[in-house]
C-alpha cells in the first residue's frame, strides 16, 4: 500500500472548470489522508453575476484571499472581501460572485461531513 502524502501544492493540482466564469485547484482530499468527504481547494470567480445556485450534503468553509465580491447563503447576501471567512451549512443553498471580471475574487475552500 502506498504511503500517504498528508500535504499538497497548489502547482501540481489540476484546473478543474465549473463554467460560469469560476474554476477551481482541488488541493486535499483522500489521497492525502482525508475522510468523510473533507477536500480543500483554491477557486477563482470572474463573472460579476451570481453563479448557478449549489446546495451541498457536506458543510463548506471559505476564506476570502483577494478581490472583492458577494455571497448568497440561504436568504443573506453579504459581500466579500479579502480575510472575510464564511461558512455554508450542509444542504444551504449558496453562490457567489466577483466584484470585477477584471479581478478575480479567489478564495480558499474546504468541505468535510459534520
Amino acid at each position: 500500500m502506498p504511503a500517504v502524502q498528508y500535504w499538497a501544492e497548489m502547482d501540481e493540482s489540476r484546473r478543474s472548470d465549473s463554467g460560469h466564469g469560476h474554476w477551481s485547484y482541488p488541493l486535499l482530499g483522500e489521497e492525502n489522508g482525508c475522510v468523510r468527504d473533507c477536500m480543500s481547494g483554491i477557486s477563482y470567480y470572474t463573472d460579476t453575476c451570481f453563479t448557478p445556485v449549489a446546495t451541498h450534503p457536506f458543510q463548506e468553509g471559505f476564506l476570502v484571499l483577494s478581490g472583492t465580491g458577494d455571497a448568497r447563503v440561504g436568504g443573506e447576501t453579504f459581500p466579500l472581501i479579502p480575510m472575510r471567512s464564511f461558512l455554508v451549512p450542509a444542504g444551504v443553498e449558496h453562490t457567489l460572485r466577483s466584484a470585477s471580471a477584471a479581478q478575480p475574487l479567489v478564495l480558499f475552500w474546504f468541505h468535510a461531513q459534520g
